[in-house]
């Protein structure tokens, strides 16, 4: 995916969280389940998109992603939201339930 792809993703959508992550990457494993509970806590108000970045790459550096995992909140296709590395579900959980 380039940047104009994800451009229209995220205006098409209302709430977006975008993960970049790395199938070798510990930390990204230990956040996977979170993530999965999350998708189905917010199904309906946030879209939810994964993006291995060994197959993204280019993506990921126009992006600024220089850790995994990486995360970024989207609203009306602007970041307003960003973090890397592990963290509780509910840290994430609170920021998306900010803007829904």
């Amino acid at each position: 995916m380039d940047t104009s792809q994800l451009q229209r993703l995220l205006d098409e959508k209302g709430t977006v969280l975008v993960e970049f992550f790395a199938t070798w990457c510990p930390h990204c494993h230990r956040m996977m389940p979170l993530v999965d509970d999350l998708r189905a806590l917010f199904a309906g108000s946030v879209a939810f998109y994964q993006f291995d970045i060994d197959q993204n790459q280019t993506l990921a550096d126009k992006l600024d992603v220089d850790s995994l995992p990486t995360f970024i909140i989207y609203r009306g296709g602007e970041e307003i939201w960003r973090a890397s590395g592990e963290m509780p579900g509910e840290t994430l959980s609170a920021e998306l339930q900010k803007y829904i």
